[in-house]
């Protein structure tokens, strides 16, 4: 997957008014809590990209 489409999910699933993810809502009807396994897991992948890059741009 692309760092595009993680931002795709990152924007999709946000909170609601009513605590709930509103993505996971959306796309399959369920109600699933803020964050949802799939926010967390392309929030867990961007940041490991971030200090990988960050990492391998020290000496």
């Amino acid at each position: 997957m692309t760092e595009y489409q993680f931002g795709r999910i990152l924007s999709a699933h946000l909170s609601g008014v009513d605590g709930l993810c509103a993505g996971s809502r959306w796309w399959w009807a369920r109600p699933a809590p803020y964050p949802c396994c799939q926010a967390a897991w392309a929030a867990r992948w961007r940041a490991r990209v971030a200090t990988r890059r960050f990492l391998d741009g020290l000496p």
